[in-house]
């Protein structure tokens, strides 16, 4: 059996050891296939995959949703002297297109590259050079994978269009190992994903505890915004020296980030605000800023979210309620990735739950004169259309709903002209070059009866053979096919129909968390109700303390065992199942394996209880019958200290 661990100190050197989770995802990835991987926040999901992409050998490719979170994964794995290819906004175009074309000439072989979905999804130089190296590309990792689904808070329309990327890649069904990662789905986002990537049911590899348990949630609901407010202030000043995330939703207006950004500076806090209108660079400073400790106050929309990893944020505050029991979870995750105690609270009002369903959820969906008025845009002609996608937001928005109604497809990726070609020295493309006056990249393919992949294929090729040179990087445009020059009312229909859908599901999930929070719930309820809804057994729940060891225990007693076993060396496992009489088992409290020898410990905990104590009686025969010798055990006093080391002395001695 591979030594996951000796391999994890050999390729990263300063880790000694994989958490068992964390083991049995790489395991999973090398031995099964694709793999989806459910563990919460800051528990180390990027380990995972650089330790599957090292195991598997060749190239990975990483998808990523964030430039902040590609920067910092790119500095961390060169820290470890792998050769990295990373492909975002930051870095010019030029540069991009120079690391391609030697990637494609087998020139540069990184072992990682990283790219967003949506140069993924757009940049067909990009498609054609990685396709030229597809037997070198061994993994494809999705990270934050929950974007994919259209039912989910995070959807990223471009997500979607992964699963037809890889069959562009690798001729449609010979895909590489895929691994996806997630820190909290629902069974609906679950479903989507499996589908998409091609995971069994039984590749899904999820910690059995979702819960955050070190993280204290507080929850505080208000008649009027003033008083919501005038608590909030008192809650920044409780914590003024600590790092503090608040998410606030709205960018601008009264109690929007800036505004209140802007009176926490002027109360003398190192404040900050943080949203999607603002560049890669500033919020790349703002990020380093946070973490070098110039600000501890971050007022921020949803977009400061996946993917940062700042580890000692000890206070997360929602000054809004937040849209679904997922996104709270997710945010919350934002505290305490060092493993340390944090604080988060939810402040609300009932305008806040409107404000959310009017604003949030009914006004977040385009109604049928924007679509129409949208498709004006695109639908100039029926045929082959051009498309700069990234130049309009309402295109961006819509664009989803028109593919969906079959009114437009993506047939292929492409540029707006050839005029960027120089010195071009191969016949078949100066003859398409002089096919048309304006070099338009329609008007060429129609001209020599081509289809869009065609004409790209024929001009990356080129470049990479070097028999042209360019006077700019291609564009990246999206080839579109579009059906009609008018959306019927069939169509309209169809995206109408989506729509409702859409809004019900995010109803029913605000009408959720709106009801969770109603109950009252005291931080341990909470998480455990929370935990239960993402899919944690319920036998698993009252696992709230975490050992030394990364356990997850039921008490405070079983705490102190198991850092007693930790710190003596003594291999132990926690609640094992062991079975006798065929198919019938109990639970050991720890089950401990010293040398040749196997220890069933028990700590007794509860007894002068009816039930307990019949559940106890009928373990002690069922050891004295089937394990006679091996079972030890200590009992729920002030002792517990001075008994468990006792007992781990003699075990260690031999003794027992």
């Amino acid at each position: 059996m591979r030594d996951y661990n000796a391999d994890l100190r050999k390729y990263f050197p300063s880790y000694e050891k994989l958490h068992d989770i964390q083991e049995k995802v790489v395991s999973n990835v090398v031995e099964n296939g694709n793999t989806l991987c459910i563990m919460p926040t800051g528990e180390g999901k990027s380990l995972i995959y650089w330790m599957s992409a090292m195991e598997l050998g060749g190239m990975c490719l990483v998808i990523s949703p964030l430039t902040a979170l590609i920067t910092e994964q790119v500095e961390k794995i060169k820290s470890y002297g792998y050769e990295v290819m990373e492909l975002y906004g930051a870095i010019s175009a030029s540069k991009q297109m120079q690391a391609l074309i030697k990637l494609a000439k087998g020139e540069f072989t990184p072992r990682f590259i990283f790219a967003s979905p949506e140069k993924i999804a757009t940049d067909g130089l990009f498609e054609y050079c990685l396709k030229q190296r597809r037997d070198d590309l061994n993994l494809v990792v999705i990270d934050e994978v929950h974007c994919v689904s259209q039912w989910g808070m995070s959807f990223r329309p471009f997500y979607k269009r992964i699963p037809d990327f890889l069959n562009r890649i690798f001729a449609d069904s010979n895909w590489c190992r895929i691994l996806a990662l997630t820190a909290t789905l629902n069974p609906k986002e679950l479903g989507d994903i499996c589908n998409y990537f091609k995971i069994d049911k039984s590749d899904i590899v999820k910690k059995d505890i979702l819960m955050r348990g070190e993280i204290q949630l507080h929850v505080h609901q208000f008649v009027n915004e003033e008083e919501k407010t005038e608590k909030f202030w008192d809650i920044i000043k409780m914590h003024a020296d600590e790092k503090i995330l608040v998410y606030v939703y709205r960018k601008y207006n009264k109690r929007g980030v800036e505004d209140l950004s802007a009176a926490a500076i002027e109360k003398g806090y190192k404040a900050t605000c943080f949203h999607g209108d603002m560049s890669a660079d500033e919020r790349s400073k703002i990020i380093a800023d946070y973490k070098n400790g110039d600000i501890n106050l971050i007022f921020a929309t949803n977009a400061f979210g996946m993917g940062i990893d700042i580890p000692d944020i000890r206070v997360v505050v929602h000054f809004m309620i937040p849209e679904s029991v997922e996104q709270y979870y997710q945010e919350i995750g934002r505290a305490a990735r060092d493993g340390n105690g944090a604080n988060a609270y939810l402040l609300y009002s009932n305008k806040n739950i409107e404000v959310k369903r009017q604003y949030f959820i009914e006004r977040n969906f385009p109604d049928e004169n924007k679509l129409k008025e949208v498709f004006k845009k695109i639908a100039t002609r029926t045929g082959y259309v051009p498309l700069q996608y990234f130049e309009d937001d309402e295109i961006q928005e819509c664009l989803p709903y028109f593919i969906l109604c079959g009114a437009v497809e993506i047939v292929g990726k492409g540029f707006a002209d050839l005029t960027f070609l120089k010195d071009i020295n191969d016949d078949a493309i100066l003859t398409y070059y002089d096919s048309t006056k304006t070099k338009g990249f329609v008007r060429t393919i129609k001209k020599n009866d081509l289809s869009p992949d065609q004409l790209s294929k024929a001009i990356y090729s080129a470049m990479v053979e070097e028999k042209v040179t360019v006077a700019r990087p291609p564009e990246r445009w999206l080839i579109l096919k579009v059906n009609t020059i008018e959306l019927d009312e069939h169509s309209i229909g169809i995206i109408e129909n989506d729509i409702k859908d859409k809004k019900e599901y995010k109803h029913g999930l605000l009408n959720y968390l709106v009801k969770l929070l109603a109950d009252r719930l005291n931080s341990q309820q909470l998480h455990q109700e929370i935990a239960r809804y993402l899919g944690t057994d319920k036998h698993q729940l009252n696992r709230i303390y975490e050992t030394l060891d990364h356990n997850m225990v039921r008490s405070k007693s079983e705490v102190i065992i198991c850092n007693m076993l930790h710190e003596a060396g003594l291999k132990y496992v926690y609640e094992e199942k062991l079975y006798y009489n065929d198919n019938q088992y109990i639970e050991p409290d720890f089950t401990i394996t010293y040398g040749e020898n196997k220890y069933y410990w028990e700590h007794v905990g509860m007894l002068g209880q009816e039930d307990y104590d019949a559940s106890w009686l009928r373990k002690v025969d069922i050891y004295k019958t089937y394990y006679p010798g091996h079972m030890v055990k200590t009992y729920e006093t002030g002792a517990i200290s001075i008994d468990a080391k006792k007992l781990i002395d003699k075990i260690r001695s031999g003794s027992l």
